[in-house]
């Protein structure tokens, strides 16, 4: 047995008043060391650091008496100070002590080689200072730095896309893996077949999961259901709890207590157990006072549980992808909405007086800010003539509709009157100077006379119809093109044009013939040529403009009618 060397201490670090009380009152925890790494000697304060007193450091090695510390990386560097005589400074042991045995601590050490007077070493002087409230400082600070910049990330690409499922996949990529190991993120089965959720839960939950990271290479994930799963849950499990709470759910320690209610239902907790999950918050996606759904994180690595600053986090983010998601909701509402408006004011049955042949189109912009205002209608007017009419209402969404859906309405009162193209411009313009806030659109209104072969075209800043002859000539009409209903003070000016038996007169709003990028006149050349053949069926003319001008994501609305005069 190995007993205390007093000698062998004083040999290694002398003999003088000065030093005895230096070491027997300093705050810094001071060892003596041998060659062999042995403790000759400790001060009170390194007994307290360590929760052992002097005779259990004598006689032994650091591993041997504080196994749950990094005693391996703290002796290495001690060999290294014995062989080079350079001082190590600053280097930190971590981990815990029969001082503190539920909580790691971390000290700041550094070695020093003692010599004899032949300069060989016989011996490590070690210095100890706790610096575990400042690491836990520096640390905290780190973290909330990190939370910071996670958030701000989460603000800039989680739903710019106002789309569901990128929405919910954002949230998980962004979590992984700087919260945590692996994210699940669910919304409500109705939410994700585009209906409207309820503003409560009353018994279970059906879930759909849309979001998942990471998407492979994960023991964690792929316990857990793929993406697209509906999951259904009774009212007494933690995700419905979670859900119907509004609340997050935090259990700090994952293990066979914690499961235990669970695991009656199903194996996948033990199995997550056993994948090494350790941790798990479930944090409910709620926005507008309206439960959306639930994200969950689940930690594997030794970064501890869960906190309250993860959970904060967590709820944070779940917020922030409920807002978008919700505005997502909001934003396919209100196409949906502008687009049914739009469509129930549009002429469903288009029954053209005799000598006129009529086919027509609408299709709504891809993007709900972009649904305007676009309608077409086909009028008889006496003497046999039809009044072929299209607007576009500058503005977008359900406003724009509503606006439309009035112009239309005037336009058919104010043709059973016989007014002229002019006054009944003039007619529609007062109907949109008494709307509360002022509004502009663009009009043609076409009078054909199908017996005498000729037509009468006024615009109010829409674009020129297109006349494509039975030889297979087609002209753009660049008619005096006026301006806008609304403007006023511009006088319209109406055209007449020979419409001879078997022509095709086609009109139709500018989302047609504008596209980012392309040139109008261009645009143009391109209609007339798909003009050509004005022998073939109408239906067909309609389908190949719109095949060959419209890309598959239209950036504004279009309408469009085709007409063909006698013949």
């Amino acid at each position: 047995v190995f007993a205390a060397d007093a000698p062998a201490a004083r040999r290694i670090r002398g003999s003088s008043a000065v030093w005895d009380g230096l070491f027997a009152r300093s705050p810094v925890g001071i060892a003596i060391l041998d060659t062999q790494l042995r403790f000759l000697q400790v001060n009170a304060a390194l007994e307290a650091m360590n929760g052992l007193p002097e005779s259990a450091h004598v006689g032994r090695r650091l591993a041997e008496i504080l196994p749950a510390v990094n005693a391996r990386e703290m002796e290495e560097a001690m060999l290294q100070v014995l062989e080079t005589g350079e001082p190590v400074l600053d280097r930190r042991r971590i981990g815990r002590t029969p001082a503190e045995p539920d909580h790691d601590r971390v000290w700041s050490c550094s070695y020093v080689r003692v010599e004899d007077p032949a300069h060989m070493p016989i011996g490590v002087i070690a210095s100890l200072v706790d610096i575990t409230d400042q690491r836990r400082d520096h640390v905290e600070a780190e973290a909330g730095r990190r939370r910071l910049a996670l958030l701000s990330e989460a603000s800039i690409r989680m739903g710019s896309s106002l789309d569901l499922e990128r929405t919910a996949q954002e949230l998980a990529d962004l979590a992984v893996p700087r919260l945590a190991d692996a994210v699940t993120v669910d919304v409500l089965g109705a939410l994700a077949d585009g209906e409207e959720p309820g503003m409560g839960l009353t018994g279970g939950a059906a879930l759909r999961r849309l979001g998942r990271a990471p998407l492979g290479g994960s023991l964690v994930t792929d316990i857990l259901a793929p993406l697209g799963r509906t999951l259904v849950f009774p009212a007494a499990a933690p995700y419905t709890q979670a859900l119907a709470g509004r609340q997050p759910y935090l259990v700090a320690r994952l293990d066979g207590p914690a499961i235990a209610s669970a695991a009656r239902h199903t194996a996948r907790p033990a199995q997550l157990v056993e994948a090494g999950v350790h941790s798990f918050v479930m944090a409910p996606l709620v926005a507008r006072d309206r439960v959306l759904g639930v994200a969950s994180f689940y930690r594997t690595r030794p970064l501890g549980p869960f906190g309250s600053e993860d959970v904060t986090l967590a709820s944070e983010l779940a917020a922030r992808a409920a807002l978008s998601i919700d505005n997502a909701r909001l934003y396919h509402r209100e196409h949906e909405t502008a687009v049914i408006l739009q469509r129930s004011m549009l002429p469903q049955h288009i029954t053209p007086p005799p000598g006129i042949d009529v086919s027509h189109r609408y299709l709504p912009a891809s993007d709900v800010n972009e649904v305007g205002g676009d309608w077409y209608d086909v009028l008889p007017l006496a003497g046999g003539k039809a009044a072929l009419l299209i607007g576009d209402v500058m503005g977008h969404g359900i406003g724009a509709a509503a606006v439309m859906g009035r112009l239309s309405a005037s336009v058919r009162s104010l043709a059973r009157l016989d007014l002229s193209p002019v006054r009944l411009l003039h007619q529609l313009e007062a109907a949109l100077a008494d709307l509360s806030e002022p509004m502009l659109a663009t009009f043609l209104y076409v009078v054909v006379d199908p017996a005498a072969g000729r037509c009468t075209v006024t615009r109010a800043g829409h674009p020129p119809p297109a006349l494509a002859l039975p030889d297979g000539t087609v002209r753009i009409l660049d008619t005096p093109p006026g301006v806008p209903l609304g403007v006023g003070g511009i006088a319209f000016t109406p055209t007449e044009v020979e419409v001879p038996p078997g022509s095709l007169l086609v009109l139709y709003t500018d989302g047609l013939i504008e596209a980012r990028g392309s040139d109008l006149d261009e645009r143009l050349a391109e209609l007339a040529q798909l003009l050509a053949d004005p022998q073939r069926r109408l239906d067909h003319v309609c389908d190949s403009l719109i095949t060959h001008l419209v890309p598959a994501a239209a950036d504004d609305d279009i309408a469009l009618l085709v007409a063909r005069v006698g013949g």
